[in-house]
């Protein structure tokens, strides 16, 4: 069985690390499975892609598509372009693709149109909110797939809710937990750790960068002012996007708590967020983590696809406003952090999952 494996982005190259660990894993067995490794190109800061593939020990791509940013139409189009050519000239059984980002739409788009098997993993997480292109990009590819491999019971459901038959979907657990429990006894502080006197439970990690909070500069600047007003003596740590830094230029924002850094790799990264009091995000993904690592997650948006982080772990939908956020955090003060805990089949073992079932289906 052939493989071709789709990395796009940042959260994609923590998905398909321990993918191709069970890829190889399975080699070793004996077992008739070989992959080729391909990037697109969709992130291109060293900080965005390269350093997770050397620090998460994926081998270099076997093909760079080179695409770079562009709007979401000229993106998802030059995807498919690269894409197209690569599989005329490099065949295979089966392309598998993870998340939700332009390069998992357009490939998926590809493979189809060649009569290739699609493997979706992440499949069947909807956030309701179709102003949101990671959701159409959700649900374009899961109307098209094979093979759905989903996080949690509740992304299951929504794919029986659109008639996908109950053999082709497989619950078998969150990738990204996989690669956070083969890597914790490998993360590490940044170099700004001693230089800020950081200290486990004296800061705060803010991530922003959906276009709601971030694209207007005035809004995103009364958003700063506001978290940087509300956390007391707690310093913020805030990995600041390249996009967003050119949004603020040289604006003097007279912030005393948010200190800005560079985009983190993963290992300084999860150190950071494991040792924290709390995390402010915009993202998906991190509250899986802190639900993980029982830290505090406060979430600005309205709606979320990882409903499980809500119900069972440690994350709180707080919209976007301040006021908002504001309100849940004097909450959390005052009451401290919710009774929580992990969700079934996030014990690091889905990547083993996922192979040994496309191994019995090819």
């Amino acid at each position: 069985m052939k493989i071709t494996l789709i990395a796009g982005a940042r959260p994609n190259f923590i998905k398909i690390a321990p993918i191709i660990q069970a890829i190889e894993k399975k080699q070793m067995e004996g077992a008739d499975v070989t992959y080729r490794l391909v990037h697109t190109g969709q992130h291109y800061d060293k900080n965005l892609s390269a350093t997770f593939f050397e620090e998460l020990n994926i081998p270099e791509p076997n093909a760079n598509l080179e695409v770079k940013s562009g709007s979401q139409a000229e993106q998802t189009g030059a995807i498919m372009v690269a894409f197209e050519k690569e599989l005329n000239e490099n065949p295979c059984d089966l392309v598998l693709v993870v998340g939700d980002v332009n390069s998992t739409m357009a490939c998926a788009i590809v493979a189809k149109k060649m009569n290739i098997k699609v493997a979706h993993v992440e499949a069947g997480i909807r956030s309701g909110d179709l102003t949101m292109p990671e959701e159409i990009n959700r649900i374009i590819t899961d109307s098209i797939t094979d093979y759905f491999f989903t996080t949690s019971v509740s992304a299951s459901e929504n794919l029986l809710k659109n008639g996908v038959e109950s053999s082709n979907i497989q619950f078998v657990g969150n990738v990204m937990i996989d690669t956070l429990y083969q890597n914790l006894d490998r993360i590490s502080s940044p170099i700004f750790w001693k230089e800020f006197n950081l200290e486990t439970g004296n800061y705060i990690i803010l991530t922003l960068h959906r276009p709601s909070n971030v694209d207007e500069e005035k809004s995103l600047i009364d958003l700063l002012q506001g978290i940087d007003e509300m956390v007391g003596d707690k310093k913020i740590i805030f990995p600041i996007h390249p996009r967003t830094k050119a949004i603020l230029g040289e604006t003097n924002l007279n912030l005393k708590n948010i200190i800005f850094v560079e985009p983190q790799g993963y290992l300084n990264f999860m150190y950071l967020i494991k040792n924290s009091f709390a995390v402010i995000t915009d993202s998906g993904g991190i509250s899986e983590e802190t639900t993980v690592l029982g830290i505090p997650c406060f979430t600005m948006r309205t709606t979320t696809e990882r409903p499980e982080t809500i119900e069972i772990g440690t994350n709180r939908l707080v919209g976007t406003s301040i006021e908002n956020l504001k309100n849940s955090f004097e909450d959390f003060l005052q009451n401290g952090i919710k009774k929580s805990g992990i969700p079934d089949l996030w014990d690091g073992k889905a990547s083993e999952r996922i192979i040994a079932i496309l191994l019995t289906k090819l």
